[in-house]
Parts: structure tokens; sequence; C-alpha cells
């Protein structure tokens, strides 16, 4: 991938604050840390299907245009205010080997699944500022009142057996209001 063009993912953090950077750059489980900074904490699935991905995904899967993966994208919620965007992405033949469970998950938080496995292995993270026009901004400002004019993202693969997903999280303006 080519880490000078403007729309790609980077493997450092620039102009962002302290507080986004701590969250941003945390690579323990997201549920987790959530979990423990709030008292009523929630997964909404908002879309699960098979379909085709997108040009930037393809790339970092390793997978052909023709190829169908599972999209998988939910809220994590504190309390009733949505903080988080993930959106997840297996290919289809995977489910049938190392993630074969995953398609089940609904309410359930991904992080669960990933975090508890010794044998699941992560990428370093990205991370990538969206805006409006750019599928992840759209997608995650779906579910808030307003939108603001950028989200932080961040993403990573998970591997277990040489079969990956892609999770992307977009980090939404609530974040910043649970402690550090």
């Amino acid at each position: 991938m080519n880490k000078a063009h403007p729309l790609a993912w980077h493997s450092a953090l620039t102009s962002v604050s302290y507080h986004q950077r701590n969250w941003l750059q945390d690579r323990g489980s997201l549920t987790r840390r959530i979990q423990d900074r709030c008292g009523q904490f929630r997964v909404k699935r908002v879309f699960q299907s098979f379909s085709r991905i997108y040009g930037d995904e393809l790339e970092v899967m390793g997978l052909r245009a023709s190829e169908l993966a599972m999209v998988r994208e939910v809220y994590l919620y504190c309390g009733n205010t949505p903080v988080v965007f993930a959106h997840s992405v297996v290919a289809h033949k995977n489910l049938r080997g190392a993630w074969r469970g995953l398609s089940g998950l609904g309410n359930k938080s991904l992080g669960t699944v990933l975090f508890t496995n010794p044998r699941i292995k992560r990428t370093p993270l990205e991370f990538k500022k969206v805006s409006c026009g750019h599928f992840l901004y759209d997608r995650a400002c779906a579910g808030l009142s307003s939108r603001p004019a950028n989200l932080w993202a961040r993403r990573s693969l998970f591997t277990l057996h040489g079969q990956s997903i892609l999770v992307t999280e977009v980090f939404l303006p609530a974040i910043l209001d649970l402690p550090l």
C-alpha cells in the first residue's frame, strides 16, 4: 500500500490530542477498556451480510474483487451513547475454518473472541482520519444525532491459523467523555 497517498492508512498518528492518541494507540481489548469505564456497556449489531468489500480492504485481506466476505458492523455503547463504530470483514471461505463461529455473534462483542485466544495474532495498527464521503464516516455517522467534521479510525488484521479478519474501529466523539 502506498503510504504517501493522501487516502492511505498510516502507521503513525499526527495532529491528535493526548486523549485521542491514548484511545487510538491502545493495543488491548477496546471492548474491555470501555467496559471498565462504563457501567452500562452494550453492543448493537446494525449490519451483517455477505458482500463485496471496498478496494483498500481487498488489498489488505488479499482478496479478489469477485470474492465475497462477511461484513459485520456494530456500535459499542456506553449507556445510550455510541462511542465506537466497528466494521469487521472476514473472507467467506474463512468462516468454514478458523473464524467459523463469527457469523453467530449477534450483539456480542467480537473483542471477547479476539482477546481470549492467545493463538490469535494482531498486526500493527493503522490509522486514518475519515470525513464525509468516506464509507466508514458515512456508516459511523448514521447512528449519531450530529455529524462531526471528521472521525479517527484504526484498523488491524487478526490472524488465526493463517486466516485473517480485518477489524476497523471508528472512534465517535463521545469516546472522549470516558476517562483514560
